[in-house]
C-alpha cells in the first residue's frame, strides 16, 4: 500500500512537471503581448500577404504584438499549399521562418545576439516572465546644397521674412542621433504583458527660419483681427521632407550649456534628450478582445503602410488607452483615447528655437474606427475628435460616437469623420480610396470653398512575382489635403478660465493625419522588396506641391497653425496653385537596411541616399484667372533648390 502510493505521488508529480514545462514553454513560445514596432519589415510582408490572400483581413490599428504577428506568420505559411493565386516561393517561405526565429520570445538566461537576459518563475500558481535588454544605435545624416537661394533677412525685407535664414549654394548640414537604450518587459499570466524603454539620446538636427505668418484668435466679440506670429521652420536639412519624426520627448538641452533653465525645443547644434516609452497590454477571449494601455507609435486606419489620413505612422507617440475586438467574424471594431503633447517648436533666438509654456496645449485624443471585411472587399468609417482636456467620459467611452457627443456638449471640440474603402484580388493587387473630413460646408461653389476642409487619397498596390525579388511590391498614390485640413480655431473653454486653448490635430508639434501639410497634393511612387531573409530594399519618388505658408505671397491655410476666422469663412476661396506661391518639391531615394543577426551577429545596418529638386510658382495677377495662370519663379525669397542626402546608421542589439 504504502509502495502504491508512493508510486502514485511519484505519477502526480511527474505528471505536474510535465505540465509545468509545457505551460513554461507554451508561455516563452506564444505570449508576449507588448508591440512590435511599426517600422519592422514584417509589416510589408504581413500587408502584402493581405492582398494576396494569405492572411485573414486584420485589425487597421497597428502595430500588432508580438504573439499577434508569430500568429499572422504561421497563418501565412499554413495558407499556401492550396493558393492559386499568389503562393509564396521558396525564398518568401524563408524570409517568414527567419522573421519567425527572430521575434521568438528569447530563450531563459543570457542572449548575446539580442541583447537580453531574461528568466521566468511561478509564484502562487502564477507565471511570470522578464528580459532586460539594452542597445546601442547611432546615425549620421548629412545635406549639401549645391543650388539656393541664401536669403537673410534684414531690416527692409518684406515682414513675412522676419528671421529667415534660407541655405545658400554650397551649404553642408550634417546631423546626428546617438542614442542608448535600456529595455524591461515581460508577462504576467498568459494574457498580459507589460513593457517599458526608456533611451538617453545626443542628437544634432539643422534647420532653417523660412519666415513668419500671422494666425488670428477667434472672438466673436471683436471681428477685429487681433494677430499673433507664428514663425515657419524648414524640414531638417539632413533629412528627407516630411519623413523626419523627434525622437526626443518634451526638449533637449544643449551640450554648451547642460542647464534646466535652458531646456530648448530643438537640436540646432549639439545637445542631449531623451525619450521613454511605457506598455500594458492584454488579451482575452482567444484574442478577440485586445487592450492597450501605451506610449508607442500607431498608425490606424491605413490602406497600406504610412498612408493613413487619419492617425498615420509619422505622427508623434503619445499616452494611449486602445481597445479592438472582433465580435463577428467580418466585423472589427477599434477605440482610441490618449493625451496628446504639446508643440514646442517655440520662437527663434538665434540658433535655437526655444521652448513655450504648455499651459494652451492641453489637448486630448478620441478615435473609434468600425471595418467590414469580405475576400475582396473592406469598408472602414470612423470618427474622431480633439477636445482640451476634462474629465469627459463621453469620449472615453468606446462605444460613444465622437461626432455625436461633441454636438451633444456645445460643439467646442475638433472632430472629424473618416471612410476607406479598398477592394483586392489576389491575382492583381489592391485598390483604395480614403476620405478624411474635418468639416464641409455644401454652398457653391463647393470645390473651391475654403472652409471645406478634406482630404482623400487614392491608389493602388500590386504584387511582382519574381522569385528572386521576394515580397515584391509596386504602390501608386494621390494624396490631396486641402487648405485649412488638419488645422482649427483656438477654442476659449470654461474648463481652461477662459484661455486660448489649442484644438488643431497635431501631437508635439506634428500632425496626427498625414505627414503632408494643409493646402498640399502629392503623387508618390514606391517600389520595395526583401531581396534576403535579412535585407530590405525601397526606391520612392515624391512630387509634392505645397502653399508656401510665408512671406508676402503666402496662401491661407497652408500650415498647420492656420486659424480661419467666422468673419471670412464665407468669402474665402482656394484655388490651388493658382492663389499664391506654391512650392514643387521632386525627391528621389534609395534604401537598403541589412541585419547581420541571421548569422548570429548583434548588428543592423542601413544606408539612404537621394536628391530633392524644389522651386516655386506664382500667379499673374489675380487668383484664379486660368488654368495656367501660374508660372515658375526665382526669387531670393522662394528660391529653386538642389540637395543631396544621405543617412546611415548601425543599431548593435536590435529588438
Amino acid at each position: 500500500m504504502i509502495g502504491e502510493e508512493v508510486s502514485r505521488m511519484f505519477i502526480k508529480k511527474c505528471f505536474f512537471v510535465c505540465i509545468l514545462a509545457l505551460a513554461v514553454h507554451f508561455s516563452l513560445s506564444a505570449q508576449t503581448h507588448t508591440a512590435i514596432p511599426l517600422g519592422h519589415p514584417v509589416y510589408h510582408v504581413i500587408d502584402q500577404a493581405q492582398m494576396r490572400g494569405l492572411l485573414r483581413p486584420l485589425p487597421g490599428a497597428r502595430p500588432y504584438s508580438r504573439a499577434q504577428i508569430l500568429e499572422f506568420i504561421t497563418e501565412i505559411l499554413n495558407s499556401d499549399a492550396d493558393r492559386r493565386f499568389g503562393r509564396l516561393s521558396s525564398e518568401e517561405r524563408e524570409i517568414l521562418l527567419q522573421f519567425r526565429r527572430e521575434l521568438t520570445p528569447a530563450r531563459a538566461g543570457l542572449d548575446w545576439v539580442r541583447g537580453t537576459y531574461s528568466g521566468d518563475q511561478y509564484r502562487n500558481d502564477r507565471y511570470f516572465s522578464w528580459e532586460v535588454g539594452f542597445g546601442y544605435d547611432i546615425g549620421f545624416g548629412i545635406g549639401v546644397f549645391p543650388i539656393a537661394g541664401g536669403y537673410r533677412h534684414n531690416a527692409d525685407s518684406a515682414p513675412g521674412f522676419e528671421g529667415a535664414n534660407h541655405p545658400r549654394s554650397g551649404d553642408v548640414f550634417p546631423a546626428l542621433d546617438m542614442g542608448l537604450t535600456i529595455s524591461w518587459n515581460g508577462d504576467m499570466g498568459r494574457n498580459m504583458s507589460y513593457g517599458i524603454s526608456v533611451s538617453g539620446r545626443v542628437l544634432r538636427n539643422p534647420r532653417s527660419v523660412l519666415g513668419t505668418f500671422y494666425s488670428d484668435p477667434w472672438n466673436e466679440d471683436n471681428p477685429d483681427r487681433n494677430p499673433r506670429r507664428v514663425t515657419v521652420f524648414s524640414e531638417p536639412h539632413a533629412y528627407f521632407p516630411f519623413s523626419h519624426r523627434k525622437r526626443w520627448d518634451g526638449f533637449v538641452l544643449a551640450t554648451s550649456n547642460v542647464s534646466n533653465g535652458d531646456r530648448l525645443a530643438w537640436p540646432q547644434t549639439v545637445s542631449i534628450g531623451y525619450t521613454m516609452m511605457p506598455e500594458f497590454a492584454a488579451t482575452g477571449l482567444g484574442g478577440n478582445i485586445f487592450f492597450r494601455f501605451a506610449r508607442l507609435e500607431r498608425e490606424w486606419g491605413a490602406m497600406t503602410n504610412n498612408s493613413s489620413l487619419v492617425l498615420n505612422e509619422s505622427a508623434q507617440p503619445f499616452l494611449g488607452m486602445e481597445l479592438i475586438m472582433v465580435p463577428f467574424h467580418r466585423m472589427k471594431f477599434s477605440a482610441i483615447t490618449g493625451m496628446l503633447e504639446y508643440h514646442n517648436a517655440g520662437i527663434f533666438n538665434g540658433n535655437y528655437a526655444e521652448i513655450k509654456g504648455a499651459s494652451t496645449f492641453q489637448s486630448a485624443f478620441s478615435m473609434v474606427m468600425a471595418e467590414l471585411n469580405w475576400q475582396r472587399l473592406h469598408i472602414g468609417i470612423g470618427t474622431t475628435s480633439i477636445w482640451p482636456r476634462r474629465f469627459e467620459l463621453g469620449y472615453m467611452f468606446p462605444w460613444a460616437d465622437n461626432l455625436l457627443h461633441s454636438n451633444s456638449t456645445g460643439g467646442s471640440d475638433n472632430t472629424a469623420v473618416f471612410f476607406n474603402l479598398q477592394g483586392r484580388h489576389p491575382a492583381v493587387g489592391k485598390a483604395w480610396f480614403s476620405l478624411f473630413m474635418e468639416e464641409l460646408s455644401f454652398s457653391r461653389p463647393v470645390f473651391e470653398r475654403t472652409s471645406m476642409m478634406f482630404a482623400f487619397q487614392f491608389g493602388a498596390s500590386t504584387h511582382i512575382p519574381i522569385s528572386r525579388l521576394p515580397f515584391s511590391t509596386i504602390t501608386v498614390s494621390y494624396t490631396r489635403v486641402e487648405p485649412f485640413n488638419y488645422t482649427h480655431n483656438r477654442r476659449q473653454t470654461p474648463w481652461h478660465g477662459g484661455s486660448w486653448m489649442e484644438t488643431n490635430y497635431v501631437n508635439f508639434g506634428r500632425s496626427l493625419g498625414h505627414y503632408l501639410p494643409p493646402n498640399s497634393d502629392e503623387i508618390l511612387v514606391r517600389f520595395e522588396t526583401l531581396p534576403t531573409p535579412n535585407s530590405r530594399v525601397r526606391l520612392q519618388y515624391q512630387l509634392i506641391r505645397h502653399g508656401a505658408a510665408f512671406g508676402d505671397r503666402a496662401v491661407a491655410g497652408s500650415s498647420l497653425w492656420s486659424e480661419m476666422q467666422p468673419h471670412d469663412r464665407s468669402e474665402l476661396r482656394n484655388h490651388f496653385l493658382r492663389d499664391g506661391a506654391y512650392q514643387w518639391l521632386n525627391i528621389l531615394r534609395l534604401r537598403g537596411d541589412y541585419s547581420f543577426t541571421g548569422s548570429n551577429i548583434p548588428i543592423r545596418v542601413f544606408a539612404e541616399v537621394g536628391g530633392v529638386y524644389s522651386f516655386f510658382t506664382d500667379i499673374r495677377g489675380e487668383p484664379n484667372t486660368g488654368r495656367y495662370s501660374f508660372r515658375r519663379i526665382d526669387t531670393p525669397q522662394y528660391p529653386q533648390a538642389l540637395r543631396f542626402i544621405a543617412t546611415m546608421g548601425i543599431q548593435i542589439f536590435p529588438k
